[in-house]
């Protein structure tokens, strides 16, 4: 009877599941600790957000080079623990506090991830080429990653533990030690896995791996430092100019692969490009959970914990301790601000700010609140809890042969997470407009929308590059797909720094909800064009 899944199956879930345990920590305390005034680096929320999505669409961009690199010269096996050993080693340099250091340690995580992220998926993939598992390809990449998000569902509870208990530096750290046991178990299950390992001789059609770093690689820097030094930003800020800038090589790149392709490959070339074009909507609106949905979880929705609830997560050391004292508060750049005795200007609570006054506490007491980044939670614990809900759905469809196409499945998913956005504009019209605050469940329920579209569409991205990439492609392409991922992200930063400037809070979700929507209604429009791709080159 032959096994449904190949055995390297959960050693590389595993893996997976301990670096998304080490990325989602870090990226859950990302923001908070820019903003921190006491312990941090006392930014605003434009520069924080600037800076957060900047970063995110380097980690995503990396996989360009990753990929090409794993491709024609290291292999997978060795750049995923080159990569994994990289981005160890920056998450625990980020527990130094020290702006220098910082960005240093960010470098390290951009670049370890880019030798990682694209070649473990390509890996994956690889072990469901075998005619025994080929049918099951996308159920595993659904497997997988359901993996991804137990590590990221698990890791906000350490790092809100470390963080109350020790400070920022311990919950950076645990992120670091995250990574190292994510590659200790990859090296465990190399004999499931090597055969797989296998890299496909470039054509005489390929770019030379040489050429590539002097026509593409340089040309992208040169293009950044012209987007950067431009006399004034044209998108939001001069580091989003140079990053935009800079992709327009990486772009070009990919445009020539298509165009120099033999006969056969154009076409499934030119749907995976199309469908990554597509996507780049769906990640500017969800990788906003790091930020714009971080600042509502922090600012706007009521996390006073119950009090059947508080000796439990005080024993957890899971209590944000958030102290009141009302004389002498003043509103200053739209902050609010406490004179102390001295006179010496320190953070007012901004939690306080639409709290209703039967709420807070009495003066020099305090409100007991969940731990703001415990929501970044709520999207992976909706991952785990439906993912084999959405796998035994579609194995059902499949069983009646109604299983729609993966392209299908993608357009669908950008449909079901424009939902989610008018699921937050009503949370904006229950809470006033942010003058009180909001129930927790309006935030958990717009998660709730979104996975489901998430479900639908990412993992569905990685299980599309793998059918349809030609073998001695497979890993670039990946890097294709997180090149859309990069620049989303990017774009994400961009909306996020827009916040503040929404006099009405719904607007601004209702724009995500326009761009969703847009780029559905342009998916279903290939949709016809994509499914007929699929049918000729998948088995």
């Amino acid at each position: 009877m032959a096994r449904k899944h190949p055995k390297a199956l959960p050693y590389l879930f595993f893996s997976e599941m301990w670096e998304r345990f080490g990325y989602y920590l870090m990226i859950g305390i990302f923001t908070l600790y820019l903003k921190d005034t006491v312990d941090g680096f006392s930014m605003s929320e434009a520069e924080a957000s600037d800076l957060y999505g900047t970063f995110i669409a380097f980690v995503f961009l990396t996989p360009f080079v990753g990929g090409l690199l794993a491709d024609r010269l290291f292999g997978y096996r060795k750049s995923i623990i080159f990569g994994g050993l990289m981005m160890g080693v920056g998450y625990c340099l980020m527990s130094i506090h020290d702006l220098n250091m910082l960005y240093i340690s960010m470098l390290l995580v951009i670049m370890g991830n880019g030798f990682f992220k694209p070649n473990i998926s390509t890996l994956l993939g690889n072990l469901y080429n075998d005619a025994e598992f080929k049918s099951k390809k996308d159920e595993g990449y659904n497997i997988f990653y359901m993996g991804i998000n137990i590590g990221a569902f698990v890791c906000n509870f350490f790092g809100a533990a470390l963080y109350n208990m020790i400070g920022w530096g311990a919950a950076f750290i645990a992120a670091g030690i995250g990574m190292f046991i994510g590659i200790i178990i990859f090296t465990i299950g190399t004999k499931h896995f090597k055969h797989a390992d296998v890299m496909t001789p470039p054509t005489d059609k390929d770019m030379p791996l040489l050429q590539i770093l002097g026509v593409i690689l340089l040309p992208a820097i040169g293009f950044g430092l012209i987007g950067y030094f431009l006399p004034e930003p044209i998108i939001g800020s001069r580091s989003t100019d140079a990053f935009l800038f800079g992709c327009i090589p990486v772009v070009f790149f990919y445009g020539r692969l298509l165009y120099k392709s033999p006969k056969e490959e154009k076409r499934p070339i030119a749907a995976m490009l199309a469908i990554f074009a597509v996507v780049i909507a769906f990640w500017a609106v969800f990788k906003q959970n790091g930020s714009t949905l971080n600042t509502w979880a922090d600012r706007y929705t009521d996390r006073a914990i119950p009090t059947a609830m508080l000796p439990t997560m005080k024993a957890l050391r899971l209590v944000d301790t958030i102290p009141y004292a009302k004389d002498s508060v003043v509103v200053m750049d739209n902050q609010f601000r406490v004179a102390d005795k001295k006179n010496m200007e320190v953070n007012y609570p901004y939690y306080y700010k639409n709290l209703k006054e039967k709420d807070k506490p009495e003066e020099g007491g305090a409100v007991y609140a969940f731990n703001t980044n415990l929501f970044q939670s709520v999207n992976p614990f909706w991952v785990v809890a439906l993912t084999p809900l959405i796998v035994a759905f579609f194995a059902f469809l499949k069983r009646r042969k109604k299983e729609p196409s993966t392209p299908t499945k993608i357009a669908f998913g950008l449909v079901i997470s424009a939902l989610s956005c008018l699921v937050m504009a009503g949370a904006v019209y229950a809470s006033q407009n942010g003058g009180i605050k909001s129930s927790a469940w309006w935030f958990i329920s717009s998660y709730g929308v979104i996975t489901i579209g998430e479900l639908f569409l990412s993992p569905m991205g990685l299980s599309m590059v793998s059918k349809l990439s030609p073998p001695r492609l497979t890993a670039l392409m990946m890097g294709g797909w997180f090149l859309a991922t990069s620049i989303g992200n990017k774009l994400s930063g961009v909306l996020s720094s827009l916040w503040d400037g929404y006099e009405h809070k719904e607007n601004f979700f209702y724009v995500n909800f326009i761009l969703l929507g847009a780029a559905a209604l342009l998916m279903f429009a290939m949709l016809k064009w994509l499914n007929k791709i699929f049918k000729e080159h998948v088995a």
